[in-house]
């Protein structure tokens, strides 16, 4: 099983990037996919979910209506979309897949928003 996370970076405030978690060894499909974030010294925060089928989406109140997370079941990925980001955005974004009592992590990438 691998998730691999790719899209981070420095970006400036205000700006967008686009995250991106590459899934293998497992059914991807059949997955509840999600996104989370995590700073040093405090708990990983969920940022988004999206179900297996890409029809149910939550959104962490931090980031609504900056963030959109979306899926391709044909490509085995799962995006995120982070736009209009701010310095407390900074943090390394992780994502899971999660299905009954299964769950699987990626390595993390780093997002810093400074100018």
């Amino acid at each position: 099983v691998q998730l691999v996370e790719s899209g981070g970076g420095l970006v400036q405030p205000g700006g967008s990037l686009r995250l991106s978690c590459a899934a293998s060894g497992f059914t991807f499909s059949s997955y509840r996919m999600s996104w989370y974030r995590q700073t040093p010294g405090k708990e990983r925060e969920l940022v988004a979910t999206i179900n297996s089928g890409g029809f149910s989406i939550t959104t962490g109140d931090s980031v609504k209506g900056r963030f959109t997370i979306s899926r391709s079941n044909a490509k085995n990925m799962v995006y995120l979309q982070m736009n209009s980001l701010n310095p407390e955005d900074t943090a390394v974004y992780y994502c899971k897949a999660s299905r009954d009592l299964s769950e699987y992590w990626g390595q993390g990438t780093q997002v810093t928003v400074s100018s």
